[in-house]
């Protein structure tokens, strides 16, 4: 029994000598810790540090944590936040090493553990303090293999008028050391704001130039995946897109793809497929996007556009402007995602080149949207049997066979369609329209609404066939005369027409109080 004690003794006394050692540890590991890393941020940036918290802990070896750092440049990187703001701020870090690792110099620490990194770069103009943060040849007393953050910010701070700082919210973020002077490597996972969405890349970024940013070499891949389009005004679908991109971080080329199958725009609400694939060239200082080229595909038709998709703050959001050509699709897959009818107004071939302006702002889309160019549609045919019907006849008549028209002959005639156009406000304005059937060309200038509730179109209709031919029975006889004063410029009858009513039901007939309308 008596042994029993003496051992009880000896463990109790041990245990009161290690928690005495232990706390003289802690005691002395803190302050010369702090030191470490306060120095250790010195001499590799040349900057004024600041930490608000720190503390160490002999839980499984040695165990640091703190709070509150924050490195300063020489001036306010952002100008936009009240106070002075630094240009690195950790909300709070955490490592561990072994006790050995105290007395050496410099440290190794296999990862570091971070939350709520802040990376606050001045405007372009003030990036030479920049230059000033890199190492001033104070001795690095620590050195880390892996960085493991959570919620991460990187702003990017402009003087441009007109512009707000570009701001990337990252979820998690892990970098690899590969080694003195060379990239770190990288895994990076975000919710992307607009469209909503998850991101993830992995890749390459660095080395880092301190005096230039811009020229800090990145590449890698990316995967964007469940994008809610209808969190931008006016559009709607699930995006998913893939690619990679390289280059520096003011000239990132990205290529790569995208997908989403029920893709739809407020004003027709109907969902199509939309795939693309896209060469583009990115400005990660600023956001700005320059498209060269995009292939979208919609249902079975393919367009080219060349352009750029800038940010601006007046009002907040990015202006798309684009050059867009469809040299041969179909114009029903066009009117499927663009109008409400269904089915399409008309089925054919369509050429189209335009110009294309999506400023940001409050009103949808189709109020935003501003279009400029011209169009043609060959081989056309009209699914409203009523409007189809009124184009064979016209076209029997006009070639001079009213009694084939009469008897309501089927001659399931294609029709051409040409013009030159401007939207803006949801409504398009033809200055040019013309109109061919076998028989007939009519052109026309007028308005047409996206919302199907303004349809009036004036020209005037040149017919092969002389007025009487055109007609029956008495009423031939009776138009006879009146031949010569409609016989003109090389037709065999001119008259002056309009078009009225709706998209769905639109009215023709003809148009004597504008007889005197020109149309190019």
């Amino acid at each position: 029994m008596k042994r029993w004690r003496w051992i009880f003794g000896i463990a109790l006394l041990s245990a009161a000598t290690l928690g005495a050692v232990g706390a003289i540890l802690v005691s002395h590991a803190e302050p010369i810790l702090r030191e470490r890393i306060t120095e250790t941020l010195s001499a590799r940036f040349d900057s004024k540090v600041e930490l608000d918290g720190f503390h160490v802990s002999l839980v499984r070896g040695l165990q640091v944590s703190g709070k509150g750092l924050r490195l300063f440049g020489v001036t306010d990187p952002n100008t936009h936040e009240p106070g002075i703001q630094p240009i690195i701020s950790v909300a709070e870090f955490k490592f561990r090493t072994g006790l050995i690792g105290l007395l050496r110099s410099p440290m190794h620490i296999d990862t570091v553990y971070v939350k709520g990194l802040a990376l606050n770069l001045p405007p372009r103009e003030q990036r030479y303090q920049m230059k000033s943060m890199e190492p001033s040849g104070g001795k690095t007393k620590i050195t880390a293999d892996k960085f493991v953050c959570d919620q991460a910010a990187l702003v990017i701070n402009t003087s441009k008028p007109g512009k707000l700082p570009l701001e990337f919210d990252i979820e998690s973020l892990k970098m690899t050391s590969i080694g003195p002077g060379q990239p770190l490597h990288f895994d990076a996972k975000l919710i992307n704001p607009k469209p909503v969405g998850n991101i993830t890349s992995s890749g390459l970024f660095g080395p880092w130039q301190a005096d230039s940013p811009r020229d800090t070499p990145v590449r890698g891949t990316y995967s964007f995946s469940h994008a809610d389009l209808s969190t931008i005004r006016g559009i709607g679908g699930i995006l998913s897109s893939t690619g990679q991109y390289a280059g520096s971080l003011d000239n990132i080329v990205v290529n790569g793809t995208t997908d989403t199958p029920d893709f739809r725009i407020a004003i027709s609400g109907r969902p199509v497929p939309l795939h693309t694939d896209f060469h583009a060239i990115v400005d990660g200082t600023n956001g700005d996007t320059y498209l060269q080229p995009v292939k979208a595909k919609i249902l079975s038709t393919w367009l080219v556009a060349n352009g750029s998709v800038v940010r601006m703050k007046e009002p907040n959001g990015h202006r798309v402007q684009l050059s867009v050509t469809i040299a041969k699709g179909r114009i029903e897959d066009l009117l499927k995602l663009a109008v409400r009818t269904d089915p399409p107004v008309m089925t054919g071939v369509v050429q189209l080149k335009t110009n294309f302006d999506l400023p940001p702002g409050d009103p949808v889309m189709s109020d935003r949207l501003k279009l400029a160019g011209r169009f043609q549609v060959t081989e056309a045919h009209f699914a409203n049997e009523k409007i189809q019907n009124k184009i064979d006849a016209l076209s029997l008549r006009s070639q001079g066979k009213p009694k084939l028209a009469k008897e309501n002959v089927s001659e399931d005639v294609s029709s051409d369609l040409s013009g030159t156009f401007d939207l803006e406000n949801g409504v398009i304005d033809f200055s040019q329209l013309q109109f061919n059937i076998p028989g007939t060309q009519v052109n026309l200038t007028g308005k047409y609404s996206l919302d199907g509730n303004e349809f009036d179109f004036r020209g005037k209709a040149r017919l092969d066939a002389k007025l009487s031919h055109m007609v029956t029975g008495w009423k031939s006889i009776l138009l006879k005369p009146a031949d010569p004063f409609f016989s003109k410029n090389g037709a065999g009858t001119e008259l002056p027409v309009k078009v009225t009513g709706t998209k769905s039901e639109p009215h023709f007939g003809s148009d004597f109080g504008h007889k005197n309308h020109e149309v190019d």
